[in-house]
């Protein structure tokens, strides 16, 4: 998949596509069936499937304070994006240039004179340019418009996309999380809810207590995750292990930022600078201050003691509705 960060780096060679716009945060079920939609066009019309999104997201940019948890981090987004067939993703920074930039000079230079797109995928509620002036009518009479000199594009309108009868949507996979509810999570992403990171060097007060933990950078302003969950982890083999691991800003013990904290069952092994995919299964307690360390400990055990016996109950079950499948 070629990534293209901003206008400066198009090539003529990238002109002539098809397109979609948007934030795409989770890459929903509902993002993946617009992706094969877009890509059946493109094969139809013999052109690379573009998709547009930004980095920030605007309403980030807009409104920080108000913006919603991010569901995925650039770089697992564009991996999911490239997973699904796309070929060509355009990262636009939503800077104060962007944000100043009128409707029609966001139409004129990003999908005529710049990607030269023929055929673009958008919900009719989409809104785009200074002020949120641009609309799908703007779109439409644009793209017909600059047809005339061969040179145009057709707008398409997405449908809603539903899962139990209601949209799927960022935010319902949001709602899912919060109230750890990793089953509906999944139906609506189409695959297990997973956080991923480098290992990083912490403070080592997990080890100091009988628990130790690799401490994954999150890179998030705010995460959709808070609290201590069973998880599995990929990237330490062939097999994911399994843990315990806490996000949340540590109250018992500097109540300071968002980490992700993951105890490996049975592991002692260094791995600073690994990079790991945490997926989570079942939410054990919110996050919670404790009077001492040793009243902390004894949570642990507790915590560490229950994802066992799921994470372990999982995978009996697994194995015996493999068996009476024969």
């Amino acid at each position: 998949m070629r990534l293209i960060r901003g206008l400066h780096n198009l090539r003529p060679a990238d002109r002539g596509c098809v397109a979609t716009i948007g934030n795409f945060d989770g890459v929903h079920l509902g993002h993946r069936s617009v992706f094969q939609r877009l890509l059946a066009h493109g094969r139809a019309l013999g052109l690379p499937a573009t998709v547009i999104t930004f980095e920030p997201q605007p309403m980030e940019f807009f409104a920080p304070d108000a913006a919603p948890a991010r569901l995925t981090r650039l770089r697992e987004k564009l991996r999911a994006i490239r997973d699904d067939g796309i070929e060509q993703v355009m990262l636009l920074e939503f800077s104060p240039r962007l944000a100043a930039m009128d409707a029609r000079g966001f139409v004129q230079r990003l999908l005529l004179d710049g990607l030269g797109v023929r055929f673009l995928l958008v919900g009719d509620d989409f809104r785009f340019g200074r002020g949120r002036a641009g609309d799908y009518a703007l779109l439409r009479s644009m793209g017909e418009a600059a047809a005339q000199t061969g040179a145009g594009f057709a707008v398409e309108n997405l449908h809603t996309i539903t899962h139990d009868e209601a949209r799927v949507s960022s935010t319902r996979v949001r709602e899912a999380l919060a109230c750890g509810d990793f089953e509906q999570a999944q139906s609506l992403l189409g695959r297990p809810y997973r956080m991923e990171g480098r290992v990083a060097h912490g403070d080592r007060r997990g080890r100091a207590i009988g628990f130790p933990t690799a401490n994954i950078d999150l890179h998030r302003r705010v995460s959709p995750l808070l609290g201590v969950y069973a998880v599995m982890v990929n990237g330490l083999g062939a097999e994911p292990r399994p843990g315990v691991a806490n996000i949340g800003a540590r109250p018992t013990v500097d109540g300071q930022g968002c980490r992700l904290e993951v105890h490996l069952f049975d592991f002692d092994q260094q791995i600073y600078g690994r990079h790991l995919e945490v997926e989570f299964r079942l939410k054990l307690r919110d996050e919670q201050r404790f009077e001492s360390l040793d009243a902390l400990k004894r949570q642990i055990q507790l915590d560490a003691a229950t994802a066992r016996d799921y994470l372990s109950g999982m995978s009996e079950r697994a194995v015996s509705a493999t068996l009476s499948a024969f």
